[in-house]
């Protein structure tokens, strides 16, 4: 006899929490195989084939394209033969190409239901639980526990009182207190910070995705409770005090685009780099027409074209063997700064998703033709939407050569939580004063963005100066080699 069996979005590493389904590889009825993809989803760092740990007969998908699901929540069903895996953890256990499974996964505890009746209206909070806290990643890769996001309001029930009426109404809004202790079951940090910044407090929410779980859905529906119950209140303040323009509430005409996927992820770090990084810039004008030169007599030379791209990269390698404490991080919690002894350079790499950051690891290990083929090989897959989490993260210094986009010179904002980025303007025929001459050289503007608590601007200005002096005259790379 056939038995259906569950398959949950799995964990994809990198604490990614959550993705969108992009496109069902399968329909109901058809017959799949161990480990064959059933499903394309977009998380914040990359599109990835999911595949499924059981073989057998698909007989329900449990999203549409386009929605996005926590990380463990249902997303199909398979019905499988008297041979087949039964129960949990069982099948292949490899629910994500390159990414295997160490055992099952663990059961988060069931929340137990809002109390309702006398028992809510005496204040009786039960005895929900709920499972182990959402994790978070530390700036090395480890991960650590993601805090409890909101304490219940001081206020709470003196508005519950004053909008309890409209609130008993409203069947969706699900608040009550089954959190009054111990941490919130919520993965998603866009459903945290939905809550916090309409002023939701989720321990007053019961979740109703799987095991309790506090859904998107969840906060949006107590939002319209809230908003539902707000004009009543209005009406008695505007009686004692004068009318205002109503503004707030008013959804301000145009095009809305959603800050999700890459373009929420992107968002998110540079606004936290922003918030804790005190960086700085600097920048020169250097002439590169040596350095055009070497290329050219590279290429002539035949074998493998060498790219500008790899060239800029390899006199990274060497400025950070100098100056070490610009290939680092901020350890805020030990108040430590951590050199690192590898680079693994990202680079900044415009696509038709968004600006995306492949790492090229061991960059300081690579020379000038391995690093045009990883260049390529990533560059490739970032347009192809392929890469993988781990080819996103884990960089530890950034080169940006924005002088692809025409321009001469920017200030961009460092890539959290590396220390320095180091910005390629346009190469461009400019007078230039040589060997006490007026001539016309090949000028680019090179610019250092740093991390002020990691060096002070000697340090900052004599990487960026060893810099512009290889990109003068290349052979000053001959005593690195």
């Amino acid at each position: 006899m056939a038995q259906v069996l569950e398959f949950k979005l799995p964990d994809l590493g990198e604490g990614l929490t959550e993705a969108e389904i992009v496109r069902w590889l399968v329909r109901v009825g058809d017959v799949v195989a161990v480990d064959q993809p059933v499903v394309e989803v977009e998380t914040a760092k990359a599109m990835v084939e999911v595949p499924c740990p059981y073989g057998g007969v698909v007989t329900a998908l449990l999203g549409e394209e386009g929605k996005e699901l926590p990380v463990g929540a249902p997303l199909l069903t398979v019905a499988v033969g008297p041979q087949a895996p039964s129960g949990d953890g069982e099948g292949s256990g490899n629910v994500l190409v390159g990414y295997g499974t160490s055992g099952a996964p663990a059961r988060r505890r069931r929340v137990r239901p809002a109390p309702t009746g006398p028992a809510a209206a005496n204040g009786s909070t039960g005895t929900g639980r709920t499972g182990s806290a959402p994790h978070g990643s530390r700036p090395d890769g480890r991960h650590s526990p993601d805090a409890v996001s909101g304490a219940p309001r001081a206020d709470a029930p003196a508005a519950a009182a004053a909008t309890g009426t409209a609130a008993a109404g409203t069947a969706h809004a699900r608040v009550g207190a089954p959190h009054a202790e111990g941490p919130v079951p919520v993965i998603s940090p866009l459903v945290r910070r939905l809550a916090r910044e309409g002023g939701v407090d989720l321990r007053q929410l019961a979740g109703s995705g799987p095991d309790g779980l506090i859904l998107r859905a969840d906060v949006e529906d107590a939002l319209r409770a809230k908003a539902t119950a707000a004009p009543a209140a209005q009406d008695v303040r505007t009686a004692t005090a004068p009318q205002a323009p109503a503004v707030t509430g008013a959804r301000a005409a145009g095009t809305r685009v959603p800050l999700k996927g890459v373009r929420g992820a992107v968002a998110d770090k540079l606004s936290r780099s922003r918030r804790e990084i005190p960086d700085a810039t600097c920048w020169v004008d250097a002439d590169a027409t040596e350095l055009m030169r070497a290329r050219a007599a590279m290429n002539a030379a035949g074998g493998p074209k060498i790219s500008l791209l790899a060239l800029l990269a390899r006199i990274c390698t060497a400025a950070l063997a100098r100056f070490p404490e610009l290939n680092s991080f901020v350890d805020t919690e030990a108040r430590e700064v951590v050199q690192l002894d590898h680079v693994h350079l990202g680079f900044a790499a415009q696509t038709d998703r968004g600006l995306v950051v492949p790492v090229v690891r061991d960059a300081h290990t690579r020379d000038a033709e391995a690093l045009t083929a990883e260049f390529a090989r990533l560059t490739e897959a970032a347009r192809a939407g392929t890469l993988t989490p781990g080819e996103l993260t884990g960089g530890t210094f950034t080169l940006n050569n924005y002088g692809v986009f025409g321009v001469d010179g920017s200030t961009p904002i460092i890539n959290h939580p590396e220390a320095a980025m180091l910005g390629v303007g346009r190469i461009v025929p400019k007078p230039w004063v040589h060997e006490g001459e007026l001539a016309v050289r090949q000028v680019v503007q090179l610019s250092l963005t740093f991390d002020h608590r990691v060096c002070d601007g000697g340090t900052a200005g004599g990487f960026l100066r060893y810099v512009a002096d290889c990109v003068e005259q290349p052979a000053v790379l001959l005593r690195t080699l």
